[in-house]
């Protein structure tokens, strides 16, 4: 299982050090994250590698800025997969992703 690499150090001070304001961030990101992770199954079953990319990039995004390294991860490599028009890691990378999103909703 992959692991979500979490620096909520990082996390917090994007937050100004308000955990408050910090559960609001992530409760967004998780709700975000469920629709562009639809999105990204929609993609593959459509066969459109923008559609991925596009999603793909919004979660990298967020992950990044809420310093969710694992989902940051993936999600990069699945942009740029897409990016060069192949569904192919977006296909491959679906199922960790996943486990990922589900550990999210732990935080």
């Amino acid at each position: 299982m992959s692991s979500l690499n979490w620096d909520k150090q990082f996390a917090l001070e994007q937050a100004a050090d308000d955990e408050e304001l910090l559960q609001e961030l992530l409760d967004i990101f998780k709700e975000s994250c469920r629709d562009d992770y639809r999105l990204m199954k929609e993609s593959i079953a459509q066969q459109d590698p923008e559609k991925s990319c596009a999603a793909a990039h919004s979660i990298k995004g967020a992950a990044a800025s809420l310093g969710i390294i694992g989902i940051r991860d993936i999600a990069g490599e699945i942009e740029k997969d897409s990016r060069a028009g192949s569904l192919t890691v977006a296909q491959n990378s679906l199922e960790g992703l996943n486990e990922l999103l589900q550990q999210l909703q732990n935080l």
